[in-house]
């Protein structure tokens, strides 16, 4: 009995699980917009915040998921942790969406989904119907696999032994945690192990009274995922890891000595004929009201969380190298993309500040300036091979063509901005020498620093809010600023031809002079540059 039922459990697991994956993969594309807008609605408003976990636990279809993202989110310094805790509870309410959908019998729609998913994927070629398309096929994929399960789990009628063990589970609450605990820490789904139930439950197998610990253990197994990903993680990404597995015992202790015999009561009144949907609706209850009673609370999480892992003396005097680019964003493409798209900004602004510190450390001969300088260019380096790390990684995920196309764009902008600080840094060395070597500049050639510096200093600020805002006026204007940086380059170097030939400056500071305009005209085409790329994407 065991050589047939093992084979056929594992096939239908694994057609439930891809089909579940296929399907999130197919809303998370279609909603790919609302998805990269969300972290906008990520307000103060913890009732906002819960409504965005539901949201998003919703398309991609697992809690474990969403809450990974949480604690990336919380480790990137994008998320506060009285954010993150309205987010997790949200996502509680919204796993349930798939324990709800396989607990109705609509395996004959099975083949009807995959039929039509896969003529819908033949007959249109754009990227809007292959997402439809893998939705169906998902759709049709997770109920074979269920009837699988289900099916598979069909001989276990006649094993007393068995049918005795899970009613054991019934009278025993904590092994019945235990197992559902270890069978979702196995899988890394709570979705997973609610469908195993449901199966047996389908079969005749499993009472609700054995159901309800087991579900209750699946909800803590759940949270091993976000353990697992807090680990190396910042501390405030491990409180809100453990946020997530206090809230879930908590939950567990209320329905397991308060609330089991009231929700077994409704749920078995609403379907006195349907196990499934008993477990299904006892499921919803739970994290619906789980939310609705913790939720008052959920300060009091935030401070728990913290006292079990403390501010250290090293995290309060920590001046923070925050990066938005976490792989746990991973799991939502389009919010990844959002995240290395800011990145990129950080970068360029830091590139800027970057080159105005080294001119001011030229021009003032301030030293602070051009340490300042050459700390920004070590930095700006560091992100650069983080971001072609991080765009390598994304661009191997399933994203859309038209984020393809920005994901190919980034690597060119990275690269305009590192070589924007490659030239502040080469600017910065000269003002090393000018000081070193004591050498002055005529007011003249103060002058022309003065207005070429200020028009360099334009180009980058507008080809970065172009970059920002995907205005092409900004392109436009600063292809303009880039032309007149020119013209005034090929003015300043025939201006200091002039200057000596009448001896009004030295011949040493000339040659400095003409690396700075050089080097600031060199940084005036990168601004370029990284403008233009908005073209490309268009």
């Amino acid at each position: 009995m065991v050589l047939e039922i093992v084979p056929m459990l594992f096939a239908g697991l694994g057609m439930f699980l891809y089909g579940m994956s296929l399907m999130g993969e197919g809303l998370q594309k279609t909603a790919g917009e609302k998805m990269k807008h969300i972290i906008g609605l990520l307000t103060k408003n913890r009732f906002i915040s819960v409504l965005v976990g539901l949201f998003v636990t919703g398309i991609i279809q697992s809690s474990s998921a969403t809450t990974v993202m949480v604690v990336g989110f919380v480790n990137a310094g994008l998320m506060n942790l009285n954010q993150a805790i309205g987010i997790i509870m949200g996502a509680n309410v919204g796993t349930t969406v798939t324990a709800q959908l396989v607990s109705f019998n609509l395996e004959a729609l099975a083949p009807i989904s995959i039929g039509i998913g896969v003529l819908w994927m033949t007959i249109k070629k754009t990227n809007k119907a292959k997402n439809i398309a893998e939705i169906l096929i998902g759709f049709g994929i997770l109920f074979v696999g269920m009837n699988f399960m289900k099916s598979a789990m069909a001989p276990l009628r006649d094993c007393e032994s068995f049918r005795n063990l899970l009613i054991f589970f019934g009278h025993n609450t904590f092994l019945g945690i235990l197992m559902g605990f270890v069978l979702t820490l196995v899988l890394q789904s709570s979705s997973a192990s609610i469908g195993i139930l449901l199966a047996l439950a389908s079969q005749g197998l499993l009472p609700l009274s054995s159901a309800l610990p087991i579900l209750y253990g699946d909800n803590i197994g759940t949270c091993t995922t976000a353990l697992i990903s807090s680990i190396g993680a910042s501390k405030n990404a491990q409180r809100a890891a453990i946020m997530h597995l206090v809230f879930n015992i908590i939950g567990t202790i209320l329905f397991c000595f308060v609330l089991s015999y009231p929700i077994m009561k409704i749920v078995v009144s609403m379907n006195p004929n349907s196990v499934s949907r008993q477990i299904a609706n006892a499921h919803s209850f739970f994290n619906i009201i789980n939310v609705i009673v913790q939720f008052p609370f959920a300060g009091f999480i935030v401070m728990f969380a913290q006292k079990i892992v403390p501010e250290t003396e090293a995290e309060k005097q920590q001046v923070a190298y925050m990066t938005r680019l976490d792989d746990r964003m991973l799991e939502t493409p389009s919010i990844a993309l959002d995240n290395t798209i800011s990145e990129c900004l950080n970068m360029g602004y830091m590139a800027k500040e970057s080159v105005e510190s080294a001119l001011d450390g030229f021009v003032n001969k301030n030293e602070a300036s051009i340490k300042k300088a050459f700390d920004l260019e070590k930095l700006i380096n560091r992100k650069e091979r983080e971001l072609v790390a991080y765009l390598i990684k994304l661009s191997n995920q399933t994203i859309s063509e038209h984020d393809r196309v920005i994901v190919d764009s980034l690597f060119n902008v990275v690269n305009d901005i590192e070589r924007v600080g490659d030239h502040a840094e080469n600017i910065a060395e000269l003002a090393v020498l000018v000081i070193e070597r004591e050498l002055d500049f005529s007011e003249e050639a103060l002058n022309d620093i003065a207005v070429i510096r200020e028009h360099v200093i334009r180009s980058l600020d507008v080809a970065l809010k172009a970059r920002e805002t995907g205005d092409l006026k900004l392109v436009e204007e600063t292809s303009q600023v880039e032309t007149q940086v020119d013209i005034i380059e090929k003015n300043c170097r025939t201006s200091h031809i002039a200057r000596l030939n009448k001896n009004v400056c030295y011949p040493e500071s000339g040659i400095m002079f003409l690396d700075l305009c050089s080097n600031m005209e060199r940084v005036s085409d990168h601004a370029l540059n990284i403008a233009n790329s908005i073209l490309d994407e268009k």
